[in-house]
């Protein structure tokens, strides 16, 4: 996926959202920490796919060329990812369960890349929602302690998932300002960190996405962060599933009792006017490519 070109890409957020217990997400967290059983290398890369039942796989490419990708190619599609080399990266089965084939693969020429390591396995999920709790390298939360404070502080005593969504997103839109120098320049392969989109308050709309999906799963709240088209745009957003509603669709906003559509970032910068809140909650205007 290519998160940016110079034109600026605007990301969308849709929520919906199920509360899993704090401990079931640190178990997530510390499960990262080690290489498992499960896994494959060779001198150049490793793909660990031990914790498939927690919903994601890790890689980490090892070699010398500077551009190298994963490739996680799963029962609904392929999904393409950057690596950095040295740095392990998380990456969810966002297909559920079934047959998925992980690859990394480093630059030869130009467009063209060889692969370097792959490896198959059968993926049963512990639970559908197990890959959208966990950090991965869209959401990367997991050492962002600021933003797992900030999370606890607006969140961390409030009751039912509703009211946690409502605190979260109520902070970001009305924190954060969108950069439209950043925009404007941002290079495809940008990824959010989550610590410095806090401190700074302003970003893109990616930042927007990333930083609240962070703090809900962070409180126990899984989401899916979808990409896809609002128009003929580029955008993501965020789905979220409640126990009354199941997957929730076609919102806006949260304002205490239903749900609308929500996109942060158009809030934010149009100070929720009534044309941008009409033509974010026509769900004719999404088309989801792909989900985190």
């Amino acid at each position: 996926m290519k998160t940016g070109k110079k034109t600026g890409i605007f990301f969308f957020i849709l929520f919906a959202a199920v509360v899993f217990s704090r401990g079931e997400a640190d178990t997530v967290l510390a499960a990262e920490a080690a290489l498992g059983a499960q896994s494959v290398q060779n001198g150049q890369a490793v793909i660990d796919y031990s914790n498939a039942a927690g919903g994601y796989v890790t890689a980490e490419y090892t070699g010398g060329v500077g551009k190298v990708k994963a490739q996680v190619a799963g029962p609904g599609g392929t999904y393409t990812y950057n690596l950095t080399p040295g740095v392990r990266a998380t990456f969810p089965l966002s297909e559920g369960n079934g047959t998925y084939k992980v690859t990394v693969l480093e630059n030869v020429s130009d467009s063209r890349y060889a692969m370097v390591l792959s490896c198959s396995f059968q993926a049963v999920l512990g639970s559908e929602f197990a890959p959208f709790l966990c950090p991965n390298q869209y959401v990367d939360y997991g050492g962002a302690a600021s933003t797992l404070a900030k999370a606890v502080e607006l969140a961390g005593s409030v009751d039912g998932v509703m009211g946690k969504v409502e605190k979260i997103y109520d902070f970001v839109v009305g924190n954060l300002t969108y950069d439209t120098g950043k925009a404007a320049n941002v290079k495809s392969g940008y990824l959010p960190v989550l610590d410095s989109v806090l401190s700074s308050k302003k970003g893109i709309c990616f930042d927007y996405a990333a930083l609240m999906a962070g703090m809900l799963r962070s409180q126990g709240i899984p989401c899916k962060l979808i990409v896809g088209y609002a128009g003929t745009a580029y955008h993501a957003w965020i789905s979220v599933w409640t126990e009354e509603e199941g997957w929730v669709d076609g919102v806006i906003y949260f304002d205490g009792k239903s749900w609308h559509r929500m996109d942060p970032t158009f809030a934010s910068a149009n100070g929720s006017s009534e044309s941008i809140l009409e033509y974010i909650g026509n769900g004719s205007n999404y088309s989801k490519k792909y989900q985190y």
